[in-house]
């Protein structure tokens, strides 16, 4: 299997469990690493084989924008569930950063793995 990689992808969110979390935009960092095993064999050079990430990016920003969430762990649950869906991926790792949730951290966030990795 082959893992795509997208990393510091940053999206600017309504997020939060606090009132002043509601009122204003906040950054959340998305590192993912997605299994892909639908490449032909022998490889091609054509982007339709592949796993686009301008897709995957997009897909990803339209969930997040689309709605308010209090829990960086709901975000990162509803992108897995949309990723694996949507592109018909086994497996995704999300690492989900939220740097500005407590001010004495440089980072905070969650990393959640869902579908099955082939070895």
């Amino acid at each position: 299997m082959d893992i795509i990689f997208i990393e510091q992808l940053t999206v600017m969110a309504i997020i939060g469990i606090y009132d002043w979390e509601k009122q204003k935009f906040q950054k959340l960092v998305f590192d993912l690493e997605i299994g892909w095993n639908k490449r032909p064999l022998p490889y091609s050079d054509d982007i339709s084989d592949c796993l686009n990430y301008t897709d995957v990016t997009n897909a990803i920003l339209s969930l997040v924008s689309s709605k308010r969430f209090a829990l960086i762990e709901c975000v990162a649950e509803e992108t897995a569930e949309q990723l694996i869906s949507q592109f018909k991926i086994p497996w995704v790792r999300i690492k989900l950063s939220k740097p500005s949730a407590v001010p004495q951290a440089i980072n905070v966030g969650i990393i959640i793995e869902r579908g099955k990795q082939k070895v």
